[in-house]
């Protein structure tokens, strides 16, 4: 069964007017300066109540704190007001902490915004389900073990975090079944040496216990500031035969999404599949709970990549600002992409935008 979510491959395909434009205008600075972008990434909180092995955000640390919760809505607002298209809600701590998140997605979704969440599923509030979910594209839960046992090992969340999780996800399909809800649900694990052995009973609970949307299998992807080191050389090759074992638990209401595409990517260099990123600064952006904005997810903090605090001047000013024509400058000159993270959330678009700039497939008249 196809990956009808596209999950495993990108959908900026279905954004051809604003491909139209990055391609006339992406190497000249009075055309970038106003391209916002499609998709943004926000972390709500600097918080989280696991302490996961694999943890991508380490490296920024548990710094707490939260965004101010008019501030973080004033914020929503303008950033549909300027063309963004999509929110996903997740980043350097678990999201659903913050004590105004459902009155920030129902004003972000009234101002004209997709939203997504990405969760460990722990704090699903009946608040959260009743007020909030009917306005949430999709959700998905990070539940990287099928096993109780294992699941708090990896998760590091103490006794009793497994099955809360599989209840709150329970009772949020049930609601979502009962009041004819368009959310998608779904979860997520990242194949890794420890959870190997459980995928099978997670692929049974996700569609038989909870009745979830899809399951996605995916690999770890090494951060480069990152602290936690164990899992930086996986080779996913001798996990490539779990795709027909998984995929057999799909149905027409539930898929099993092994990532095998990206999987056999993870022992390639990116320059093996292009040398220049063209997401950067233009497809998406990163705001970290301290407001500041960063063009790319994967370089937090690094002054190279932060373009200004969106809470001290405003979005639309950070994004058309000085810093953000330097970030320009550097992506397109300066930045070494074999120094990036492998398998980024942008690596397919890359492939597909050097594609089309780089012209690598000759003969394209010939359609």
């Amino acid at each position: 069964m196809s990956d009808k979510f596209r999950i495993d491959s990108h959908k900026l395909i279905y954004h051809p007017l604003w491909v139209a434009d990055f391609l006339k205008g992406y190497d000249h600075w009075d055309n970038v300066r106003s391209m916002y972008p499609i998709y943004v990434e926000l972390s709500p909180v600097g918080v989280c109540n696991y302490r996961c092995k694999f943890c991508a955000y380490d490296y920024v640390g548990y710094k707490g704190g939260a965004m101010d919760g008019a501030a973080m809505i004033s914020l929503l607002k303008e950033m549909a007001s300027l063309g963004v298209k999509s929110i996903h809600l997740a980043g350097e701590g678990e999201p659903l902490l913050h004590k105004q998140i459902v009155e920030a997605i129902n004003s972000g979704y009234e101002a004209g915004l997709d939203f997504g969440i990405t969760t460990n599923g722990s704090r699903i509030s009946d608040r959260f389900i009743q007020e909030a979910l009917h306005q949430v594209t999709w959700m998905k839960v990070s539940i990287n073990a099928g096993t109780a046992e294992d699941y708090e090992r990896i998760h590091r969340c103490g006794a009793g975090g497994f099955s809360k999780v599989i209840d709150n996800l329970a009772r949020s399909v049930k609601w979502k079944r009962s009041h004819g809800l368009q959310t998608t649900i779904g979860a997520q694990s990242l194949l890794l040496p420890d959870n190997v052995d459980g995928m099978e009973a997670l692929a049974r609970i996700c569609r038989d216990e909870i009745g979830l949307d899809y399951l996605v299998i995916k690999p770890y992807s090494q951060h480069m500031g990152s602290s936690t080191k164990e899992y930086e050389n996986i080779d996913y090759s001798e996990y490539l035969y779990l795709e027909d074992v998984l995929t057999a638990y799909s149905t027409e209401d539930f898929q099993v999404i092994f990532r095998a595409n990206t999987m056999k990517k993870y022992s390639q260099s990116i320059g093996e599949r292009y040398n220049t990123c063209y997401s950067i600064p233009f497809l998406q952006a990163h705001i970290m709970t301290s407001g500041e904005l960063c063009s790319c997810p994967s370089y937090l903090e690094d002054p190279l990549f932060s373009l200004g605090n969106v809470f001290e001047s405003g979005f639309k000013e950070v994004w058309e600002s000085e810093k953000r024509r330097e970030n320009w400058e550097f992506v397109r000159h300066g930045l070494d992409v074999s120094e990036c993270r492998r398998n980024c959330h942008m690596d397919h678009i890359n492939v597909y935008l050097a594609d089309l700039v780089e012209k690598r497939v000759p003969h394209v008249n010939f359609i």
